[in-house]
């Protein structure tokens, strides 16, 4: 009797020491993060990469920049984080557009820029007055405005974003080159750049090559220039480079020798950027940013080869909100209506 009374406090225990085993497995369980524990969840690194997405909001057209925030965050699953830049007295009206309408979903944050960066590094006689707004040179300033960030995206606000932000984000930059840009020289066929009148595709309709500071850079009058409306940067490289210092050396010599063509086939944000990166950057995918919307309210493209486009870009002066303008309902399709009321859509002469 005394060894089968042994015998059963033995597997009592034995029964005790399982089922606290058994508890404790299933309390511990409870304790993992969901993602060790199922295999199509995300990986805590996927889970932890942030897409920062830099565009201006000008207090003029602030509605195109809401369009293309809609746009980029209805056609991804990404993690993006929006930086919303702008000037003091417009803080408060990004806030409640975004806030107040069907945005409020996003995140974001609202950066001020300081116009006084800018004192004494811009000539007033630009051909196209609208070009010499600050926001125009936020561009400029990324690692000032962006700190915990390696990788970036920037983008001009009259855009639409019809693909993945993901796969831009993804573009490769070649070892010791701070950022990407569209090549314009690597338009697709569809767009024809001789029905463009007036547009500039090299160096020569940016820089005045009779001045001796631009004859003594050495670079061909020839060669392929880049739009800067889209660009991933590389923000280590970008302040290792010094680009933004080498970016206002080039403003000041402007300033003082007027360095830029008189022709101007872009902004003038284009011409120092053009002298900075040249032969020191790497190319996005052509369809990630088809542009020249806006330069001629009579040149439209094909319904087809709009829809294979990943980003589309009305730069020039004809943009999708105002009149003449062309493919605007593209554009509209992504307008966020004003809770304000100020901003309004001007469709007709």
């Amino acid at each position: 009797m005394a060894l089968l009374r042994k015998i059963n406090q033995v597997l009592l225990f034995l029964l005790i020491v399982t089922l606290c085993v058994i508890l404790y497995k299933k309390v511990h369980k409870g304790t993992v993060p969901k993602n060790d524990t199922d295999d199509e969840s995300e990986t805590p690194e996927e889970l932890e990469e942030e897409i920062p997405v830099v565009i201006c909001a000008a207090a003029g057209r602030m509605g195109a920049t809401m369009a293309a925030i809609n746009s980029i965050y209805s056609n991804t699953d990404a993690n993006i984080l929006f930086y919303v830049v702008g000037l003091r007295n417009t803080l408060t009206r990004i806030r409640k557009w975004i806030e107040h309408s069907k945005l409020r979903e996003i995140n974001f944050k609202i950066v001020e820029f300081n116009p006084m960066v800018l004192k004494g590094k811009i000539r007033p006689d630009s051909p196209r007055p609208e070009l010499l707004q600050p926001l125009n040179f936020v561009r400029f300033y990324l690692p000032l405005l962006i700190h915990q960030h390696e990788k970036v995206i920037y983008l001009d606000d009259d855009v639409i974003v019809q693909g993945d932000i993901q796969e831009l984000y993804d573009t490769t930059l070649a070892l010791g080159h701070a950022a990407a840009f569209s090549d314009d020289c690597d338009l697709p066929s569809a767009q024809d750049i001789n029905r463009l009148v007036g547009l500039q595709n090299t160096y020569m309709g940016y820089l005045d090559y009779r001045k001796k500071a631009i004859k003594d850079l050495g670079i061909s009058p020839s060669t392929c220039s880049f739009n800067p409306g889209v660009i991933v940067a590389n923000m280590t490289e970008w302040k290792h480079q010094r680009i933004t210092k080498q970016l206002e050396k080039w403003m000041q010599k402007n300033v003082e020798e007027n360095l830029y063509s008189s022709s101007l086939g872009g902004g003038v944000a284009t011409s120092p950027m053009l002298i900075v990166f040249h032969g020191k950057y790497s190319t996005i995918n052509p369809l990630w940013h088809i542009r020249h919307l806006g330069w001629n309210p009579d040149a439209r493209y094909s319904e087809h080869f709009l829809q294979e486009a990943k980003l589309l870009h009305w730069n020039g002066r004809h943009k999708p909100w105002d009149f003449p303008s062309v493919h605007n309902d593209l554009w509209e399709s992504w307008f966020v209506p004003d809770p304000a009321g100020i901003f309004k859509l001007n469709h007709h002469s």
